[in-house]
């Protein structure tokens, strides 16, 4: 029975995002870590004074997957992975491998094979995966970015405090790979329990694109579920309430005895 969790973090994040979920979790008897992605084992202050950083902008979802997966290697048994945007994303791909026993995708970035039709998808990312951008350049998240798009829901003041705690600069080369082969899912194969969430108020990945993601798993003959919870934004997991969706997961996790 698997009682380890991975934590993955998604874009313009670094682990500490996940600072309330692992001490819930680990007083619920579960072994948790979070690792970063390559480079991002590092303050958040350190992270955003060298931007624009060519390291960054050189770093693909291959690579981002490649570090879970070293990560994984290291357990003695099969965890359970938690992956939050393009963390769910990785998470997913993960899960496809046979990586882990069971995989929650909170608020999942999508993968390349589903079409984003929404106007509020391409507005909140076109900055990252639009043509115009050089590629090789990172993404720093203006306030004003972060307000419209990821903490829409918040008061002010609460999106000002989180974009002060959290964000960094981000590669978009990573984006753009969810959009392609190296973000492709086989939803046709078989996969170990998975549960996909979503937000309603949610700009980045709007709760029906999560919902068209999680159709093309059904009728698969494996679990997976789906959640939309209302009055969610993208930062559902450090905003005021994260505990309900983390509360979800964990209910989750014990109908499935993990």
């Amino acid at each position: 029975m698997a009682k380890t969790i991975v934590f993955m973090h998604g874009a313009f994040m670094t682990p500490v995002c996940w600072e309330h979920w692992l001490p819930w979790f680990e007083a619920r008897g579960y072994r948790c870590s979070a690792p970063a992605w390559p480079g991002r084992d590092r303050p958040v202050e350190a992270l955003r004074a060298p931007h624009p950083d060519p390291e960054l902008g050189r770093l693909t979802l291959g690579a981002v997957v490649g570090r879970f997966a070293e990560a994984i290697d290291a357990l003695e048994q099969k965890p359970i992975l938690i992956g939050h945007s393009i963390g769910g994303l990785v998470a997913r791909i993960l899960l496809g491998r046979g990586a882990a026993a069971a995989g929650a995708a909170i608020h999942s970035t999508l993968s390349g094979a589903v079409l984003p039709i929404s106007r509020s998808y391409w507005r909140s990312n076109w900055a990252m995966i639009g043509p115009f951008a050089d590629a090789g350049t990172p993404k720093a998240l203006t306030f004003e970015e972060f307000q419209q798009t990821f903490a829409n829901s918040l008061a002010p003041e609460a999106q000002r405090a989180a974009f002060d705690r959290y964000v960094v600069p981000e590669s978009r080369r990573v984006a753009r790979d969810a959009r392609g082969d190296a973000g492709r899912i086989d939803f046709a194969r078989a996969h170990p329990p998975l549960l996909m969430t979503a937000g309603t108020l949610d700009r980045v990945v709007p709760a029906r694109l999560s919902f068209n993601s999680f159709s093309r798993y059904r009728q698969r003959g494996s679990i997976t579920e789906f959640r939309a919870f209302d009055g969610r934004d993208h930062m559902v997991i450090v905003e005021p309430g994260w505990e309900e969706v983390a509360d979800f997961v964990a209910h989750w996790l014990e109908k499935l005895g993990e």
